[in-house]
């Protein structure tokens, strides 16, 4: 009897999304493309949203990731709230990634409250998208 083929592994999902008051989304955008180019079904729920609007998103799309990009200076009271609304609504498993200016201090404090990963300047879209694939398929 022939063996029956694994069924396919769907696409990861990946939320991308602008806390807070910052204005600044280029790079949010040029994230999001590489992304969906580099095989991911990619949301982007765009600028000002706030922590409960991006976790509702991220529960509605049923997403495998949650990327944020910050530039201003707000990440230590807008990432541990998304981080508490995660857990709150029981959503704790989807991980969460970060881009920005992040001092290395505060950078070390949010990986250990639960950031995967967090992407400053330089940081290459290949890296991001590597980066990306490793957390996403990780067990929580």
């Amino acid at each position: 009897m022939a063996r029956k083929p694994p069924a396919p592994r769907r696409p990861i999902r990946v939320l991308i999304a602008k806390p807070g008051l910052d204005g600044h989304d280029r790079g949010a955008k040029v994230v999001a493309r590489a992304l969906r180019d580099a095989g991911m079904e990619v949301i982007y729920v765009g600028l000002r949203q706030t922590p409960e609007d991006i976790v509702e998103a991220a529960i509605e799309e049923d997403v495998d990731l949650i990327g944020l990009s910050l530039l201003s200076g707000a990440h230590m009271a807008l990432f541990p709230r998304i981080l508490a609304l995660l857990k709150q609504r029981k959503a704790q498993n989807v991980p969460v990634f970060a881009g920005g200016i992040i001092p290395d201090e505060d950078a070390r404090r949010l990986r250990k409250m639960g950031i995967r990963a967090i992407f400053g300047p330089g940081t290459t879209l290949e890296q991001i998208i590597t980066t990306a694939r490793e957390i996403a398929r990780a067990p929580p």
